[in-house]
């Protein structure tokens, strides 16, 4: 955090603080645009009310970047208790606040919390496991100050009513609370999810364009910059809003699910918030069954080529989506399900095939992959029959027994029809190599006799 925005040092800050001082910080600070009259009869009567208050919200406006060894470690240990003692206050409120209180307090809160973040400290290669992640390294130092801030943002949010904290918190204050999901601190993180959500909660007339915000932030995130720390904390507060949409989902939450949220499993950075994400596309199709088609398309649409851990968590995906789709479409999905389970199976990757083949212990998809035997099984088959004979884990092979045995024993007759059809591709394959083969042989042939007619025949020159 910086020093204290045009205004002078700690020495000019012991000053007596009086609310004009306080409206004369607002005028001058970024955040705000109006400017006050003079002291007046009610300005005076509330001063010497709050005074107190007064001089601890003034003593506050005073920042400090952390970073600066110049900056006094007295000054900002006696800034942080000034901020718990308004936390304190904050707690206890005797009657409600006043608006010419609350107007230069949301302008120290802005002040303090609305700062340039510093530069990403992460390494430019999007890291996939979230346990690989430099905590230590992009934690923020101004942290003791900041969560001081974030609890009396959260006070002062609670303890107001939203019709007369909506001249104060904005929507240039809520964009500017959304940009700080940039922070890599997940401490601030966490504490502004919080914050963000109870003002959802409270400010209804806020929901729609707090909607469009995050949504804009989604979709930025993923087809231009694939850059963003807080999407974690962000699809943590829709799975709350996405629980309380009503039933039938109207057509702007549907377009939601299908523009923002599914796109959102193909960026790079997807197992950071693969659980947030999933929870998510899950709550849609537990409202509307129907949707569970529309989801597991868009899916295997996006599914990976060469990411083996982002195999495994959409396999666990899709596994929990089998038990919430309406049973009526089964037979529209079972084929392309279990084709994309069978090719996972025959993965050379041992966590991706073991994975797919533990899915055959769900009821239900065994129980949709029953309701197309006919067609289901050759896809199976050809697959399990081709782990045995090639996979190089000793692991995958075992559990692939296992799974023949199973589907075997659901239908031995078609098992056996199935094989017979690999046999009689692999004798047709093997007829088709035989005549390549042939073929290649005689152009080979035709080409080494070209090649000596076409040769210059020898000449001996002899000179005279």
């Amino acid at each position: 955090m910086g020093v204290l925005r045009n205004s002078p040092k700690a020495s000019a800050i012991k000053k007596s603080a009086t609310l004009q001082h306080l409206f004369d910080l607002e005028a001058n600070n970024s955040s705000g645009t109006k400017i006050y009259s003079p002291k007046s009869r009610k300005q005076s009567i509330i001063e010497s009310e709050y005074g107190e208050i007064v001089s601890i919200i003034s003593h506050c406006c005073s920042i400090f970047t952390f970073t600066d060894p110049l900056e006094s470690p007295l000054e900002k240990d006696v800034k942080r208790l000034k901020l718990f003692q308004l936390l304190s206050f904050m707690k206890k409120p005797k009657k409600p606040l006043p608006e010419e209180i609350i107007r230069p307090l949301v302008s120290m809160l802005s002040a303090n919390l609305f700062r340039p973040l510093p530069p990403s400290a992460k390494r430019t290669v999007v890291c996939e496991l979230p346990e690989d992640e430099d905590l230590v390294s992009t934690l923020s130092p101004a942290w003791p100050h900041l969560q001081v801030v974030y609890d009396i943002l959260l006070r002062l949010v609670l303890s107001i009513d939203p019709k007369v904290l909506r001249g104060y918190v904005d929507e240039r204050f809520l964009v500017n609370l959304l940009s700080l999901f940039q922070s890599e601190d997940p401490r601030e993180r966490d504490r502004l999810k919080n914050v963000y959500h109870r003002i959802y909660s409270k400010f209804t007339f806020y929901r729609a364009i707090m909607r469009k915000s995050m949504n804009d932030v989604f979709l930025h995130y993923v087809f231009e910059s694939e850059k963003h720390s807080g999407v974690g904390e962000l699809l943590e507060i829709w799975g709350s809003i996405i629980n309380g949409f009503a039933v039938p989902l109207k057509e702007e939450h549907k377009l939601f699910l299908m523009r923002v949220l599914i796109p959102l499993h193909k960026a790079k950075g997807m197992p950071v918030y693969h659980r947030q994400l999933a929870y998510c596309v899950n709550q849609f199709v537990q409202k509307e069954p129907m949707l569970g088609g529309t989801v597991v398309r868009g899916i295997l649409k996006y599914w990976p080529a060469t990411n083996c851990q982002k195999e495994v968590l959409l396999i666990d995906e899709l596994e929990e989506l089998v038990e919430n789709i309406d049973p009526d479409h089964y037979r529209k999905l079972a084929l392309l399900i279990c084709t994309q389970i069978s090719r996972c199976l025959n993965s050379l990757n041992s966590q991706v095939a073991e994975r797919a083949l533990y899915v055959w212990n769900n009821e239900q998809f065994v129980k949709m992959a029953s309701s197309m035997m006919e067609e289901v099984f050759p896809v199976v088959v050809e697959s399990v029959e081709k782990n045995l004979k090639w996979h190089w884990s000793k692991s995958v092979k075992q559990l692939t027994e296992n799974v023949k045995t199973m589907i075997e024993e659901m239908d031995p007759n078609l098992y056996d029809k199935c094989l017979e059809e690999i046999a009689h591709k692999e004798y047709l394959a093997g007829q088709e190599d035989i005549k390549r083969k042939e073929n290649w042989e005689r152009l080979e042939l035709a080409a080494a006799k070209n090649h000596q007619f076409f040769q210059p025949q020898k000449c001996i020159y002899v000179s005279h």
